[in-house]
């Protein structure tokens, strides 16, 4: 059945958006990430202008965040002071990154910035996890992990206007949660993703955090980011559309349920493996699509 879409102006099949919601919500049962950094891309292959899949994805992360935070809430793993000093950056990083995105659409170059900044986000990331998965493969003994023993840089500990969080049992510069929102920020408004698959390593490694804390500040944090990012699509480039957003997450829902049923049985390396080729494959086909000539070179738009 075909469904208009108001925002995009254009119809696609309602099936085809479902299907695509639960892959991507199937996705992270599986491998526990969010899957922003795929819908966008897929959005963008099925002909979805680039930036209404971005506008759109933001309110995607919203429903996703909302969900997520509440069972981290309830067992006390998230620290609302560092996410909101995280939230403040990640304010401004919206501003920023709307700025961008409105400057580029307005050049004509948006489709292209878009597509290069998942080329560099995807390739990098996906090529880090299937090198990591296939030593930790390769390795006959299991590494533990050390990150609660990590200290922070002694550059970040000079820093000034210094905070301490009791909950995270830290005493650092709000300059460093703050800059980790704020980039967080601009990839929520410039590339439609959460930036959880950054921000968990981010908030380990350069903050010290304790990890049964990371995942539910990182959504709080991600929750009010991605809301003020989609508010400023709506209002100033009018990219959010509703209707396709409605669909991503009842897709979503339903594969979620089904990826955590399977995500017993795809753990450890094996499963990081499997998720850095499917990232790398999104990342080639977005690459082929930058050098294939489009149908229509030239279009006429009538307002």
């Amino acid at each position: 059945m075909q469904i208009y879409l108001p925002i995009a102006e254009m119809s696609v099949p309602i099936e085809l958006i479902v299907i695509l919601g639960t892959f991507v919500g199937f996705v992270s049962g599986v491998f526990g990430v969010g899957g922003g950094f795929l819908t966008t891309p897929l959005l963008i292959f099925m002909g979805i202008p680039a930036p209404v899949a971005v506008g759109t994805q933001s309110c995607q992360l919203v429903a996703s965040g909302i969900s997520g935070v509440m069972g981290y809430w309830r067992r006390g793993n998230v620290d609302f002071l560092i996410g909101t000093v995280m939230l403040v950056g990640g304010m401004l990083g919206s501003v920023v990154g709307i700025f961008f995105f409105s400057l580029f659409r307005y050049m004509g170059q948006i489709d292209l910035m878009i597509s290069l900044l998942y080329i560099i986000l995807l390739g990098s990331i996906g090529l880090m996890m299937l090198f990591e998965g296939f030593f930790t493969m390769m390795k006959k003994k299991t590494v533990r992990s050390e990150f609660n023993r990590l200290k922070s840089p002694p550059l970040i500990a000079r820093l000034p206007y210094k905070m301490r969080f009791a909950r995270s049992k830290l005493y650092i510069s709000a300059l460093v949660p703050g800059g980790i929102g704020f980039f967080s920020g601009f990839l929520v408004s410039t590339m439609g993703v959460g930036g959880g698959f950054l921000l968990v390593p981010a908030m380990i490694y350069i903050l010290g955090m304790p990890t049964l804390l990371v995942a539910g500040t990182s959504l709080y944090q991600i929750i009010f980011t991605s809301a003020f990012a989609a508010l400023m699509h709506a209002s100033i480039s009018q990219t959010v559309d509703v209707i396709l957003a409605f669909w991503l997450i009842a897709g979503g829902v339903i594969g979620v349920q089904l990826g955590v049923l399977v995500s017993r049985r795809v753990t450890g390396a094996r499963a990081r493996v499997i998720l850095a080729l499917l990232v790398l494959g999104v990342c080639l086909q977005l690459g082929i699509q930058l050098f294939i000539e489009p149908a229509n070179l030239f279009e006429v738009v009538i307002k």
